[in-house]
């Protein structure tokens, strides 16, 4: 009996894994049909977890707050190999899934230390460094879980270039929301650069100003796709690399000539990113 109710659990904290990641992640969400069934549950794991620990900036009060929520994560992770999950659905679904290295899981909760800060980001290579660190290495603990450790490592310029791009698509995309918090995620040698006043990005103003900073990390965003796009990778890992693929239209979005950022919906439609995933895997390629 004792096993028919972890299994009902186990269940049932699957699919409010999944529930989470198709509301909250629907990018990572739909990737999920080009993934083998038997690898889909230590992706769903992954990527509910991962949804966890990124949205706590976006749902605190203060940092304080945030900072106690990822040291709950750290504390809870250590817990899973004796199979304490503190009931949590995301934290049952990674120790049933057991598929990847606690310290890397806890190498992401320390990543995300820095959407706490009030610092600004110094410039375009802190930010490569803090998206390598978040997005890439959930894309790196996706392909191992495909792929296993070698196909990971044979497609390591793959990954790193493609969650950059991938997080700098998704900075961008949350600039009003981020202006809203009172953060500011754009680095600061752009925003010198082009006289962007912070104050005015802050409170929501858009100008010609903040729109060439916003193209300036767009065309970053787009060195690092093109870089993916020639890198080395396997096709069994596609499924890991494939949310980057979406990211030429989001781009071509934000880049419009006199775009407002702050009132211009960065969307595309389910179906239209559902055709583009499923072309990109059908040519085994991003």
């Amino acid at each position: 009996m004792a096993s028919e109710g972890a299994n009902e659990n186990t269940s049932e904290s699957m699919a409010a894994s999944l529930e989470e990641v198709r509301t909250h992640d629907h990018d990572r969400f739909l990737t999920l049909l080009f993934a083998p069934s038997s690898r889909r549950p230590a992706l769903v794991a992954l990527y509910a977890f991962n949804l966890e620990i990124a949205r706590i900036a976006e749902t605190v009060t203060e940092p304080m707050m945030g900072h106690i929520r990822l040291q709950w994560w750290r504390e809870t992770l250590e817990g899973l190999p004796k199979g304490e999950t503190r009931g949590h659905p995301a934290a049952v679904a990674l120790h049933e899934a057991d598929a990847f290295p606690l310290a890397d899981l806890q190498a992401l909760i320390d990543a995300r230390e820095r959407d706490l800060s009030e610092d600004v980001v110094e410039d375009r290579e802190k930010l490569d460094a803090y998206a390598e660190a978040t997005s890439s290495s959930v894309m790196r603990l996706a392909a191992l879980a495909l792929g296993g450790e070698e196909g990971a490592a044979r497609a390591a310029e793959a990954i790193r270039h493609a969650g950059i791009a991938y997080a700098l698509t998704g900075l961008l995309r949350a600039v009003p929301l981020h202006a809203s918090q009172g953060r500011l995620m754009l680095p600061a040698d752009i925003l010198l650069a082009r006289n962007v006043d912070p104050h005015d990005v802050l409170a929501g103003k858009a100008n010609d100003e903040l729109r060439a900073a916003i193209a300036d990390v767009a065309s970053s965003a787009r060195e690092h796709l093109a870089a993916a796009r020639e890198a080395r990778y396997d096709a069994v890992i596609l499924p890991a690399l494939l949310p980057v693929s979406l990211c030429d239209r989001y781009l071509d979005i934000m880049t419009a000539p006199g775009i407002d950022p702050f009132r211009t919906p960065v969307e595309v439609p389910a179906f239209r990113r559902q055709l583009r995933l499923f072309g990109r895997n059908l040519a085994r390629k991003i």
